[in-house]
């Protein structure tokens, strides 16, 4: 009969009762959703309306099906960018995770081992675990002693000890406890030991599972949607009002003012022509008055950064990701790999004497033998080739320490006591030219005690005087404030051993309790980035909170978090789990913006302080490379996923940061802010040009101009300097100057007051100019005569489209140098050049579709004066304003 383990009849029993050791995944949206999603976008609402009404009319006979089809063209460009940006990149990060996912675990079924898919796990299996296998469920450990790394699931980076305990499948403990000593979760990695696990819960009921239960929350809205729906709202009700409005004084000025009355009351047919007239015109407004670009220019400038990010180690799964990153109010951000380096290292050596050395070449010689003994041999660790092979990570530390070097002639090792808790200690026995002794590495409070002697600077073995001692510990409690971890490093003569009766080591030599020799002690942590610290400060300069969330001790955290950069002065908090437990949430948010570090956090807490951060309307981020992560990133209004990290982390991620470092999320922070500036650029550009058509169709009847802008040049206008004005500022940089900036309220409006004088302005200038073609005798007396002023109109249309170009230098530079920073945008000036060279090509081919005709050199230096006059009035306002 087998001692563990399921034959096949039970184990086919367990998945009709449990199931399979499969975690829930949430749906993946197919293209066609995306790209209806996407269809829902507030300004392509507006596009679809203006669409209608368009067909309604060109279906009637009284619109222009061209004016139809190139709003249709609008709307098909921009969100199949959008949609397939985002499907392309959804896809290539699935094919990631499906890689990631396929792992095996052994376990005993019909009395012998067997290799399984981890999905085919099910309760009651016995599985075989080894250093380096990941748990692949839930259970308790029936045989064996471990070292588990159980840093995804609570943060931790210190490996949990884990013991077997004898124990029936009926009396297995059900809860779920990462403290315990017995208990093994999913997720967790075996660094040292084997074992057997008894399977207690898989899948969706296992720790792993229930963590992913949270990702199926709602997502909220993101800054910049919030900000367009409010534009799309105000525009439409200016557009679609103003349509009305003006289609009405249309109509009260033909038949008050024009004389129309009389004729109205004789001639239905002239009412119904004019009225129709009016409506049309109304229906123009309306079009003109809705940026069409501005939708494809979201989906162009999110596409163009999200392959620059990518070479800055950013994967970006949402496109909302990386437009809410720019709005950031607040980050939480995890400690482990992120801050840090992610691995522990030796930052210091302290000699008997108190002396420091920072590199295995400085030591003298005889603690440099020693110390390297005390890596290869004193170790759980296999070496080989120059490097250890597995160990725990303070061992991993120590050997790295040591580096690829040796002795001439390594001691050999008679026995190895392995560190356990009881002990704090490690300990080997090794034999060099007959001479036997011990090497101990261990905790300094419990080593230093039997220490008798130290070799000193000149490799000389010298008495260790209580003065000594004293001065040692003063300088290591001056590095425990720095959050290292201390090993003392140790020896001793087996002669000794055999005098004094010690305990025992191993099988069979015994332990002195006094007369130990200290090589030294060895300060180790995992350190700070460097890259990290200068991040954290850029973007505490941006106005982001930055809030470290670990759990490691508070002692250990503070000092990790001055470290970086993160605490500064007494007022600022730090709270352990119990203390933020504590408080209630009103007293929570009463304190949120002192708060710099949580420490002892759990998984629950991240989510508590997520919400906390919303629902004081603050734009909230969260990083992280864990399960227990998992739930807040996806809460949070961007999540930062670490490459390196869990499966589960990086499927409730909008942004996937592959080389886990902060500096990419300061990056990431940056893109999303050139995102939205160029985005704001585009809306000033863009809607100046809609609010100078508007005023021009609006005034010119009064003023008994007939048609200053055709259907087919409003098309024009509307698409050709749109969708290429789109991919010139899609193209601007991403400037160090953003990260000065503070971030914008999640619910200020898109445009301020700076940019509602800019459209003003310059479509006033437009609008004054453009009249003026028609109604100043000088202007028009530049153009050649024509019966229909064919070439005035002609040079009111070319002059319209160049006034535009410049207003396109002028909105691009916020000073008063419009070719600032233009070198690291090429593409801006080759598009304008291309869209004032096909100006000036229209004017010979377009004819009577466009109304143009070909322009004589006095002639275009009108136009060209007017895109002077543009310039110098923007100028003119920034000067202004600055003063």
């Amino acid at each position: 009969m087998q001692k563990y383990g399921l034959n096949s009849q039970q184990v086919q029993r367990s998945q009709v009762l449990h199931g399979r050791n499969i975690l829930p995944q949430p749906q993946q949206q197919s293209f066609l959703k995306k790209l209806g999603e996407n269809l829902q976008d507030p300004m392509i609402k507006i596009l679809l309306v203006a669409l209608l009404i368009n067909m309604v009319f060109a279906y009637s006979g009284q619109g222009d099906w061209v004016e139809s089809i190139g709003i249709l063209v609008a709307i098909l460009l921009a969100v199949l960018v959008s949609t397939w940006s985002e499907y392309s990149n959804e896809n290539a990060f699935q094919r990631l995770q499906a890689e990631a996912s396929r792992t095996q675990c052994r376990v005993w079924r019909d009395g012998k081992p067997q290799a399984i898919p981890v999905e085919e796990v099910v309760v009651d299996d016995a599985v075989i675990l080894q250093a380096g296998d990941k748990v692949p469920a839930d259970g308790c450990l029936l045989e064996g002693k471990l070292q588990v790394d159980q840093s995804t699931l609570n943060g931790e980076s210190e490996p949990a000890e884990k013991i077997s305990r004898a124990i029936h499948k009926e009396q297995a403990e059900n809860t779920v406890d990462l403290l315990n000593q017995h208990q093994l979760f999913r997720g967790s990695v075996v660094v040292e030991g084997n074992g057997i696990m008894l399977v207690q819960r898989i899948g969706a009921d296992s720790l792993y599972g229930q963590l992913t239960q949270e990702l199926k929350d709602e997502e909220r809205e993101s800054p910049l949607k919030l900000k367009l729906k409010a534009l799309a709202k105000q525009i439409s009700r200016l557009g679609y009002s103003g349509g009305v409005l003006i289609a009405l004084a249309v109509m009260l000025h033909k038949m008050l003012v024009a004389g129309g009355w009389n004729a109205y009351t004789r001639n239905w047919d002239l009412v119904v022509n004019d009225l129709l007239q009016a409506i049309i015109l109304g229906i123009i407004i309306i079009v003109m008055a809705v940026p069409e670009g501005l939708p494809l220019m979201i989906a162009i400038v999110s596409s163009l950064n999200m392959r620059k990010m990518l070479r800055d180690n950013v994967l970006v799964r949402k496109l909302v990701g990386i437009e809410t990153a720019g709005s950031l109010n607040i980050l939480f951000t995890d400690k482990t790999g992120t801050i840090t380096k992610g691995h522990l290292q030796v930052v210091s050596y302290l000699s008997g004497e108190g002396k420091e050395y920072y590199k295995l070449e400085e030591l003298p010689a005889t603690l440099k033998a020693y110390t390297i003994q005390q890596a290869l041999l004193n170790t759980s660790a296999s070496y080989s080739k120059g490097q250890l092979v597995g160990g725990n990570m303070t061992e991993a530390a120590l050997g790295s320490f040591a580096g690829k070097v040796a002795l001439e002639i390594m001691p050999q090792r008679l026995e190895l006591l392995p560190f356990n808790s009881s002990n704090k200690y490690s300990l080997a026995i090794v034999q060099d030219a007959g001479r036997v002794y011990g090497l101990v590495k261990g905790a300094p409070e419990v080593l230093l005690p039997k220490v008798t002697y130290y070799w000193g600077e000149d490799d000389v073995h010298k008495p260790f005087t209580e003065e000594q001692r004293q001065h040692l510990d003063a300088r290591m409690n001056a590095l425990a404030g720095k959050a290292m971890r201390l090993l003392a490093l140790c020896s001793f003569e087996t002669n000794a051993a055999q005098q004094d009766k010690g305990g025992a080591a191993g099988e069979g030599t015994a332990v002195p309790e006094r007369g130990w020799t200290l090589m030294g002690i060895v300060a180790i942590r995992d350190d700070v980035r460097q890259e990290a610290v200068d991040a954290i400060k850029a973007v505490q300069r941006a106005g982001v909170q930055v809030v470290m969330i670990t759990g490691d001790r508070k002692e250990t955290a503070m000092a990790i978090a001055k470290d970086a950069g993160l605490l500064h002065s007494q007022e600022e908090l730090v709270w352990t789990s119990s203390e933020l437990a504590q408080l209630s949430d009103d007293e929570v948010k009463a304190q949120l913006a002192k708060l710099r570090v949580v420490a002892r956090a759990l998984p629950l807490d991240k989510l508590r302080l997520v919400r906390l951060a919303q629902e004081l309307n603050l734009v909230a981020g969260m990083t992280g490379d864990g399960v227990n992560d998992a739930p807040a990133l996806k809460r949070a209004d961007v999540g930062f996923a670490m490459g390196s990290g869990t499966e589960v982390a990086k499927e409730a991620g909008d942004i996937v940061i592959l080389d886990d470092n902060f500096l990419s999320i300061k990056q990431a922070i940056l893109y999303g802010r050139t995102i939205y500036n160029n985005i704001r650029k585009f809306i000033v550009f863009q809607l100046t040009i809609n609010f100078a058509a508007v005023m021009t169709s609006f005034i010119a009847p009064f003023l008994g101009i007939d048609k200053p802008l055709t259907i087919t040049q409003i098309l024009w206008i509307n698409l050709v300097m749109d969708t290429l004005a789109a991919l010139a500022f899609g193209g601007e940089p991403a400037l160090a100057a953003y990260m000065q900036e503070q971030p914008k309220r999640r619910s200020a409006d898109i445009i301020n007051k700076r940019m509602l004088q800019e459209i003003i302005l310059g479509g006033s200038v437009m609008t004054v100019l453009g009249l003026a073609f028609f109604k100043s005798s000088w202007v028009d007396g530049l153009f050649r005569n024509a019966p229909d002023h064919i070439y005035t109109y002609t040079g009111f249309f070319s002059a319209f489209i160049c006034m535009a170009v410049a207003n396109a230098f002028n909105v691009r530079a916020e000073g008063v140098n419009v070719l600032k920073n233009l070198q690291q945008n090429p593409a801006f000036l080759q598009v304008m050049l291309v869209i004032v060279a096909v100006q000036v090509g229209m004017t010979y081919l377009g004819g009577s579709l466009l109304r143009t005709a070909p322009l004589q050199g006095q002639e275009w230096l009108v136009v060209v004066a007017c895109a002077c006059v543009m310039l110098l009035g923007g100028t003119l306002h920034k000067l202004g304003s600055r003063k």
